[in-house]
């Protein structure tokens, strides 16, 4: 079996992950682009742990400017095995109030202006998505929410909007019709690229507000937004000490093919192989083109 690696990649607001010993920020390269930031490579309880801030220290970038394939492909590069992301969410429920933090099962997909593939021309590729997160990766930071008594709730759909601005309140009322949970803007692609990566994903969609079709709450504050992710961060940071504490040291096969996606993904015949698109996919899908 493989060592497990966990990935944590950190929303608004989570700019590092305090705690990791012998802990340093790491440059890493990418064919794809330039990652958001460095990331901080450490150990909790052994384990191996690689942290990405998805904005960058001091939140620089926005979210249609997130370089996300080159993100994903900087954790494949470093072993990852289970990635997590946290990241601030509206809330489209009025039970998923702010501070909830929501274990994500499905998505909606509404940006139009990213990159959402390492596949394309010259070596095309189709992965499912049906179910887009890893069930035994959901079920270790569920285990730890609960031991660290973190407000939680599992299942919940994102509705992924391209941003940066916030929803217009028909928008809104529109996703809350399709029975939508939550609503953010950079889980997509990540997820995706993910699967793509053939890394098992989690996401945990930290509630901040209630979006802007609540009546009681009318349009979304910032200001009341930066209070609760003060709060936010504090629980996950403390989520992640707690799935580093517990999470298998060996990383077990994931029941819905996440850590083989790419099995019988690639269409394209092997002569038809576009060497340059085959080198910069060597991190990413060098687990079947070598074969």
């Amino acid at each position: 079996m493989t060592e497990t690696v966990l990935g944590v990649i950190g929303g608004s607001g989570i700019y590092d992950l305090p705690g990791l010993e012998d802990a340093a920020w790491t440059a890493v390269a990418s064919p794809w682009g330039t990652p958001s930031d460095e990331v901080r490579v450490g150990r909790l309880d052994g384990l191996k742990i690689c942290f990405l801030p998805r904005h960058g220290r001091g939140h620089r970038i926005a979210p249609s400017d997130i370089d996300f394939r080159a993100n994903i492909d900087a954790m494949k590069r470093l072993g990852v095995t289970d990635l997590v992301s946290v990241s601030a969410v509206g809330s489209l429920k009025e039970e998923l109030s702010p501070g909830t933090f929501v274990l994500v099962d499905q998505f909606i997909d509404r940006t139009f202006a990213r990159e959402k593939s390492f596949f394309g021309t010259g070596c095309v590729a189709h992965v499912s998505l049906a179910d887009p997160v890893s069930p035994l990766l959901v079920d270790a930071v569920e285990a730890a929410a609960k031991a660290e008594g973190i407000r939680h709730h599992r299942g919940g759909t994102y509705l992924a909007m391209e941003g940066p601005q916030f929803s217009m309140l028909a928008e809104s009322r529109l996703y809350r019709s399709w029975g939508c949970d939550v609503i953010g803007m950079t889980n997509m692609p990540e997820a995706k690229l993910a699967r793509e990566a053939e890394i098992c994903y989690a996401s945990v969609a930290m509630v901040t507000d209630y979006d802007s079709w609540h009546p009681d709450h009318g349009a979304v504050d910032i200001t009341a937004i930066l209070r609760v992710l003060g709060e936010n961060r504090d629980n996950a940071q403390r989520l992640v000490a707690a799935l580093a504490r517990t999470i298998p040291r060996e990383h077990p096969r994931c029941p819905i093919g996440s850590d083989t996606a790419l099995e019988y993904a690639i269409i394209t015949a092997p002569d038809a192989r576009d060497p340059a698109l085959l080198a910069k996919l060597d991190a990413v899908a060098g687990r079947v083109l070598k074969r």
